[in-house]
Order: structure tokens, then C-alpha cells, then sequence
């Protein structure tokens, strides 16, 4: 028996007990198949059980998908992930191979969906999510593609794998195949909170204590990050890999593997910026004059992740030989004590505020965010400001929720709330959070909420095709109503209040969103007229805000 196996099947026995809301009734071994999707999807996304279970989408017309997660839109290109899995029921060995048709599926699944001229018939959950992909498509935006086929057992054999190298040869750095099992999902879930390291610096090093703490500034070579990577991997990083930008896709990534491939490898060490560290201590033997192996407790890697992750992989993939033995990266090591978390937040922001990629966990200590945080205490719910901090329950509200609701609900601003997640935190920041307390935003959230369940589990029979699409611009609307049924102004709105507008929205909420949902479907037949609309077109619709002039009071 395997371990492993034993453990995520227990896993998802606990998933099953306690949501089975999130699973199509009827077949047991189809639900556990697909609790076992939507457990590697959670870990491998590092996104809450309940966030995962929206993604699912197996059943009929599911063209071999059966979860799938549209990312961001940056620099002109986004990543879809496509979850594929194989569970098989009672088997503890681990020893069965992902089978051939299953990637033989996935192949042509490829294939297919990224085409917007090609017909296909998919069910109700996977059809809007591929017609928006396909809609970006249209508007110019290039997918990268990450399949990820999972099993509770070993990868495909060599048939297989040749079938997934001629696809990465049709489109090369555009499609990339990963293998996931209980072994994939136990590491993770057992990763340790804390890293300790030995690095190797060359030549000469600085070291000073500067205001109470100590500095370490010399240099490190490209093998040394690749041995690291190898050995710790992305608990360094402070970040999911799912945000790894890619070598292809990112200019700052593709020049930093031309670098290292050029003849002007030795010379990296002048074109980079560097990497910043923090430790809670770090230790080298100062009897020698050089080249010193220094000992980290607890290190983390707050700025040049994207420069440790370029390199690692071009390092990796590259012919042996190929890169100078001589490519430097200047590295720059802070040793805090525990108590300078405030701190470590400060120099994580000063020095990454140009990717926004990371604002929320580095907005977390702002001012905004503590009093909200204290705000919502003291109304019964718990914020949560930093990423990591996962929800679990309806009095559980993260920050990013909270800016995503407020966006589209107070400052009518949906397609920015749906479309520019990522600016949430930075160029949006001011404007979601300033002058707004605690019971707005807890308010925000409980629109929100509300128009989300329906959307996921519709009440409704035969809900309009605009549904997937139209959360967002429901929530605004929502909003709106609920105010001037409260006959105040949102400035008003506080604590003092909360309860009494808490208990008005819980009334009347399914008839806000009737009159929400009825003026959209008015506003797209003034927009179109009587002719019916295609997935693709709602998509860019909503997502351009091409009906917030048909939607004024």
C-alpha cells in the first residue's frame, strides 16, 4: 500500500462528508474522481476547497477537461489551466500508469478549444469559461497552456509521451504537460513553514550592521540558484507558482534567458538588479578571505523570485556547457529578528511595488488594512489581509474579496472588478479602500456573495445565457437598489446601522437580484436588439463595459 494514496483517499472521503453540495448527485465513484480533481486543483493553485469546486467541470460534453482556471490578462497573454484526472477507485498501490487515451484526449483537447472558429458542443459549466478564452482570443490575447493531468498513480509511458512531444513541437513554449498525484499533493500539504539553506557566495563579501540589523551584499553564481531551486523549490519564494510568468511570455524573463544564453552570460551579473533575501540569521566562517559557504535560518526570497525562476529553468533545459560558468547575480541578505515582520512587509514592498502581481500580501500592514481588519472584528467577521490566509466560513472575509466586491458594488466599476484583479492592490487600491469602513465592505461582500451563489447554483429555471458573465454588473446593480431602498447615502452607511441593513438585504435580496438580472437582459437588447448573441460576444461585452450606459438610473 501506498501511504500517500491512503492519505488524499481519506482526504477526499472528509471533502465528500462535509461539501456534497459541490458534487452532481447520483454515481459515488464519479464524485470521489472528481473531489480527487478538485483536491489537486486547490493545492496545486494554492486556492481555497470552495474556489476549486467552481472550477470543476466534468460531466457529459466535457472534451476530456475536467477542471479548467483562466488566469490574468498581462502583457498581452494569459495561462489557462487544464486539470485532467484518472482516479481509480480502491487502488492503494500507486502503480498504474496515467492511461494513453487520457492524453491522447488531452492532446486533442488542446487542439480544439483554442480555436475560436472550430465548432464544439460543451456542457453548461465549461462552455462559457472556453468561449471567454476564446473571446481573448479574438481580441488578440496569446494563450500559454499548462495541462496538468492527475491520477493516484505513475505518469503516462513512452507512447504517451511521445504524442505530448510532438504537441509541444506544433507550439513550442505556448503548451506545457505536468503529471500530478498523491505524492504531488501530500509534499505540498507537508512543506515545511520555514527554510534553512547553505549558500555559496563568491569572491568577497560585505557584511555590516546597520541600524540594528545585519547585511550580507556579494554574489552568487546562476548554478548556485539552480542547485537552491532543485533542493527548496518555491517555499523560497513567498509565491505560488502559478504566478511564475514564463520565459516566452514576460520581456524581462525572455531577456534574462537571452542574456544567459548569449555570449554576454558572463556579464549577467552587470544587466541584473539582483536578488534580495531576508533570514533570522546567517553565519559564515570570517577566517577565510573568501568564497564563503554562508548558513541561512529561515530564508525567503522577497525580491528576484522572476530572476530565480528564469534562471532555474533556462539553466535546467539548456545544453551542458552552453552558459558561462561565470554568470553572477548580485544578492543582497537581511538578517531581521522575529519581531520586524512590519519590516520584512516594508522592504518586500519597496522593492517589488513595480510588480503587481504581489500588492495584496504587500498592502497587508497598510493602515487601510489594519483598521479594517479591527472594523470587522468588532461586527463579528473575521479579514483577512494577507494572501496565504485562506477563507472556511461565511464570517471569514479575505482582502481580496473585499476589494473585488467593493469595486464592483460601491464604485460601480464591475468589469475593472472582474478584468483587472491584479490592480486591485495597486493602481486601484486608493480608490477601492479610501473612505470606505468596515460595514460597507462587509456589506459589499454579502451582495457579492449572494449574486455568486446564484450564478453557481442557480434557483432559477433555465437562467439567461448572461449569467456566467454578469456577476459583477448583478452586484452593482444590487447595490444600488438595496441604498436607495435603506434611503441613504453609502457615506452614511456604518456601524451603527449595519445590522438593521444587514437584515433589509437578507429580505430582500432575491428580488434585488430579479430586478438586477431583468434590467441586464433590457440593457443587451437595446446594445443588440432581438438577435441572439453569441458566448463569445457576452464575454467581450462584460468584459469591455460596454453596457454601463444602458445600466444608468
Amino acid at each position: 500500500m501506498n501511504v500517500n494514496a491512503s492519505i488524499v483517499d481519506q482526504q477526499l472521503t472528509g471533502i465528500l462528508q462535509k461539501h456534497p453540495e459541490w458534487f452532481p448527485a447520483g454515481d459515488a465513484n464519479k464524485q470521489r474522481s472528481a473531489a480527487f480533481v478538485l483536491q489537486c486543483m486547490a493545492t496545486s493553485l494554492d486556492i481555497p476547497q470552495d474556489q476549486a469546486a467552481d472550477l470543476l467541470t466534468d460531466g457529459g460534453n466535457d472534451a476530456g477537461v475536467d477542471g479548467i482556471h483562466l488566469g490574468e490578462v498581462e502583457a498581452g497573454g494569459f495561462l489557462v489551466t487544464i486539470f485532467q484526472g484518472k482516479y481509480k477507485i480502491g487502488d492503494y498501490d500507486g502503480k498504474a500508469n496515467f492511461p494513453e487515451n487520457g492524453v491522447r484526449q488531452a492532446v486533442n483537447t488542446v487542439q480544439i478549444l483554442f480555436d475560436p472558429f472550430r465548432k464544439i458542443v460543451l456542457n453548461d459549466r465549461l462552455a462559457p469559461v472556453v468561449e471567454e478564452i476564446r473571446s481573448l482570443i479574438l481580441d488578440g490575447y496569446i494563450p500559454r497552456v499548462r495541462f496538468i493531468l492527475c491520477n493516484n498513480g505513475m505518469p503516462w509511458n513512452d507512447i504517451a509521451q511521445g504524442w505530448i512531444d510532438e504537441l509541444q513541437k506544433d507550439y513550442p513554449a505556448k503548451v506545457e504537460v505536468s503529471h500530478y498525484n498523491h505524492d504531488t499533493i501530500v509534499g505540498i500539504l507537508q512543506r515545511p513553514d520555514s527554510v534553512d539553506a547553505s549558500i555559496l557566495f563568491s569572491g568577497q563579501v560585505i557584511v555590516e550592521d546597520l541600524n540594528y540589523c545585519r547585511v550580507l551584499v556579494g554574489r552568487i553564481s546562476a548554478d548556485e540558484i539552480v542547485e537552491l531551486l532543485e533542493k527548496h523549490g518555491d517555499m523560497l519564494l513567498q509565491r505560488n507558482i502559478r504566478r511564475f510568468l514564463g520565459l516566452d511570455n514576460n520581456q524581462i524573463n525572455t531577456a534574462i534567458k537571452e542574456t544567459l544564453h548569449s555570449e554576454k552570460s558572463d556579464r549577467f551579473y552587470y544587466y541584473n538588479n539582483g536578488i534580495t533575501m531576508v533570514c533570522d540569521r546567517f553565519d559564515y566562517n570570517a577566517f577565510q578571505k573568501g568564497n564563503f559557504k554562508v548558513q541561512l535560518q529561515n530564508l525567503q526570497i522577497i525580491n528576484g523570485a522572476q530572476t530565480c525562476k528564469t534562471i532555474h529553468q533556462t539553466m535546467r533545459s539548456a545544453p551542458l556547457g552552453s552558459i558561462a560558468p561565470y554568470a553572477y547575480v548580485m544578492v543582497r541578505v537581511y538578517q531581521l529578528n522575529n519581531g520586524d515582520k512590519d519590516f520584512v512587509q516594508d522592504i518586500t514592498f519597496a522593492t517589488n511595488r513595480q510588480n503587481p502581481v504581489d500588492q495584496r500580501d504587500l498592502r497587508s500592514n497598510d493602515d487601510k488594512q489594519i483598521t479594517m481588519e479591527i472594523g470587522m472584528q468588532d461586527l463579528g467577521y473575521t479579514y483577512k489581509r494577507q494572501r496565504h490566509e485562506g477563507n472556511g466560513s461565511p464570517e471569514i472575509i479575505t482582502s481580496a474579496v473585499a476589494a473585488e466586491a467593493t469595486l464592483a458594488v460601491w464604485r460601480e466599476k464591475p468589469h475593472q472588478a472582474k478584468f483587472l484583479r491584479r490592480e486591485h492592490f495597486g493602481k486601484l487600491y486608493d480608490e477601492i479602500f479610501s473612505d470606505l469602513n468596515p460595514a460597507q465592505a462587509i456589506l459589499a461582500v454579502l451582495i457579492f456573495r449572494s449574486v455568486e451563489n446564484e450564478r453557481k447554483r442557480p434557483t432559477k429555471q433555465d437562467p439567461p445565457s448572461f449569467m456566467p458573465y454578469a456577476s459583477h454588473y448583478i452586484s452593482m446593480l444590487v447595490g444600488r437598489n438595496f441604498l436607495n431602498d435603506l434611503g441613504i447615502a453609502l457615506t452614511d452607511v456604518t456601524h451603527q446601522n449595519f445590522k438593521q441593513a444587514v437584515g433589509l438585504f437578507n429580505q430582500q435580496s432575491d428580488e434585488y437580484q430579479a430586478g438586477a438580472v431583468g434590467k441586464i437582459g433590457d440593457a443587451l437588447v437595446k446594445l443588440y436588439g432581438e438577435r441572439e448573441v453569441s458566448l463569445q460576444q457576452l464575454s467581450a461585452t462584460f468584459r469591455r463595459g460596454d453596457l454601463l450606459e444602458f445600466l444608468t438610473d
